[in-house]
C-alpha cells in the first residue's frame, strides 16, 4: 500500500501543470485538538444501520514544506484522528461480517476511520494580504469497526479495511494588515463513482509571534468531514464528523 501512495504521488508531481512557486523555503508543523459530533452509519452493503455516537475530542497533527523550485509541488502530510463509539436498538436485523444481529438487539460499536492525507500544491499567490492554494490529495483511509451485542461478549463482528480516495485541494487565506490577523478556509473534496468525501475547515488564525526563527500562530474554527464510501474494501458508509477546533501551528 506504501509503495502505492508513493507511485500515485510521483505520477501526480509530473504531470502537474505548473504554478508560481514560494520564494523562501518553509516549514509549517502544526497540532489541533478537534472536539467533533459524529452521526450516520455503516454496512456491508447499501442498507445502511445507523447509530447514536459519542462526542469525542481527537486529535490532527500535520507537516508541510514549501519551496522555491519550479514545477515541484509543496508537499503536506496529514494525520487525522477519526474514531468514536456508539450503539443502538436495532429496528431490522443486522448482518456484519458473516455474523447476522436480529431485531430489538442492542448493539456496541466501535468505529475507527483514521486517516492520512497526501498532498501535493502549488501557490498562486503567497503573501500577508491573501494566499491561494490548489492541488491534489491522496486520501488514505484506515480504518476498523467492531460491533457487539451490548452484555454478550460472544456475538460480536470486526472488519479491518483500507483504500486511498484522490481528491482536489484548495486552501485560501485572507489576512488584516499590522494586526497578525487573519481568516483562512482549507478543503478537500471528492466526486467520483459513487464515492462522495469531504474534508474542510474553516478558521480564524492570530500569529502572535513573528521573528526569523519562528512564526507562531493559533487557530479556532470549525472542521466537518464527510464520508459517503460505496464498497471500500467491503464497507458502506455515511458518517459525518463535526465540530469546532483550536490549534497551533509553527513555521520555521
Amino acid at each position: 500500500m506504501k509503495r502505492a501512495i508513493t507511485s500515485l504521488l510521483i505520477a501526480t508531481a509530473v504531470v502537474a501543470a505548473p504554478a508560481q512557486a514560494d520564494t523562501l523555503l518553509g516549514l509549517y508543523v502544526g497540532a489541533q485538538a478537534w472536539n467533533m459530533d459524529a452521526k450516520g452509519g455503516f454496512s456491508n452493503d447499501a442498507s445502511l444501520t445507523e447509530f447514536d455516537f459519542d462526542t469525542e475530542t481527537k486529535g490532527s497533527f500535520y507537516a508541510a514544506l514549501e519551496h522555491p523550485i519550479p514545477f515541484i509541488p509543496n508537499v503536506k502530510i496529514r494525520q487525522t484522528a477519526l474514531d468514536t463509539m456508539g450503539d443502538v436498538v436495532l429496528n431490522s436485523s443486522f448482518r456484519f461480517n458473516g455474523e447476522i444481529f436480529n431485531v430489538n438487539t442492542p448493539l456496541t460499536t466501535e468505529v475507527d476511520m483514521s486517516n492520512t492525507d497526501f498532498i501535493l500544491y502549488y501557490e498562486l499567490f503567497d503573501n500577508d494580504l491573501v494566499s491561494f492554494d490548489f492541488g491534489i490529495n491522496a486520501k488514505y483511509i484506515d480504518g476498523e469497526i467492531f460491533v457487539q451485542e451490548t452484555g454478550d461478549t460472544n456475538n460480536f463482528a470486526r472488519e479491518e479495511f483500507s483504500g486511498v480516495v484522490p481528491m482536489a485541494y484548495s486552501r485560501v487565506y485572507f489576512g488584516l494588515p499590522f494586526t497578525g490577523l487573519g481568516v483562512y478556509a482549507e478543503g478537500s473534496y471528492l466526486a467520483i463513482d459513487d464515492h462522495t468525501l469531504s474534508d474542510y475547515e474553516i478558521a480564524l488564525a492570530y500569529e502572535f509571534v513573528d521573528n526569523l526563527a519562528v512564526d507562531m500562530t493559533l487557530q479556532i474554527g470549525y472542521r466537518a468531514t464527510s464520508l459517503e464510501l460505496e464498497d471500500l474494501d467491503n464497507i458502506y458508509s455515511d458518517l459525518e464528523f463535526s465540530g469546532v477546533f483550536a490549534g497551533l501551528e509553527l513555521h520555521f
